[in-house]
């Protein structure tokens, strides 16, 4: 992704995760939102995003931060909120080998305490090393 796109990415991070009501948006449940309110709102907000640029940072996100609905008109984030919500994933049973990506500077906080989710929800585990 190039610069423009990273920043989008990083914005409906921010957005999506932590602070919908930063450009007066609610989730509703499982975490969506309908795309055409996200991206007035965006607008209205000083931040004009395309949806063809939504859709690209949703596809080409290497981490799939992102999802959209099966009838393309909501978007809401995989993971990571710090807000309440019921993403609705099914239980199952992890693979035997799991990737935390973090920080070196937190390395020895999790080998004293381990893994601590902090203000989120849950702790992000990865079945593969490179989108951890």
């Amino acid at each position: 992704m190039d610069k423009r796109h990273t920043e989008i990415s990083k914005f409906f991070s921010y957005i999506l995760r932590h602070r919908p009501d930063e450009v007066g948006i609610v989730l509703a449940a499982g975490g969506w939102v309908e795309i055409d309110s996200l991206l007035a709102a965006c607008k209205q907000h000083g931040r004009p995003i395309s949806r063809n640029e939504l859709d690209f940072v949703v596809e080409h996100n290497s981490k799939k931060r992102f999802a959209i609905s099966d009838d393309g008109r909501r978007v809401r984030a995989s993971q990571g909120h710090s807000t309440e919500v019921d993403l609705a994933y099914a239980p199952m049973t992890p693979p035997e080998l799991l990737y935390h990506g973090t920080a070196r500077q937190h390395l020895d906080s999790i080998r004293e305490h381990g893994l601590v989710k902090g203000k989120r929800h849950q702790v992000h585990l990865s079945d593969d090393e490179t989108s951890a």
